[in-house]
């Protein structure tokens, strides 16, 4: 009588505890639940990529400055200055237009206030 009470109560337990797991998984498995999961992987992995892209890039602007001190130093133009030579020059890349001290900007004729018309 024992064995039969040890086997029916065995039953009863491996089936509570497999409808317990099938009814978690299908919860798990509901639409809303897919995408709360789907969004949260995202979300890490959006981490992940960011966290590597800003990793990426400090190490390319430090290589940059480091290269950028080997090429000064190759060219002369971290040299210290020696008092016989004149400093060296440097010259704009881009003329700046804007800078109200221009010389060109006294030259024009032409007023830009259009109130003047009136």
């Amino acid at each position: 009588m024992f064995r039969r009470t040890f086997w029916f109560t065995s039953g009863v337990a491996a089936g509570v505890w497999a409808t317990t797991k099938v009814n978690r998984k299908l919860k798990q498995l509901k639409p809303e639940n897919l995408a709360v999961a789907a969004t949260n992987k995202a979300i890490e992995a959006g981490h992940r990529f960011k966290d590597r892209a800003v990793g990426f890039a400090l190490d390319v602007r430090d290589n940059m400055a480091l290269r950028e001190e080997e090429l000064g130093d190759a060219l002369g133009l971290n040299a210290s200055v020696d008092p016989e030579l004149p400093a060296p020059r440097r010259f704009a890349a881009i003329e700046n237009r804007n800078n109200p001290k221009s010389v060109e900007s006294d030259r024009t004729t032409y007023s830009y206030n259009r109130n003047e018309d009136h």
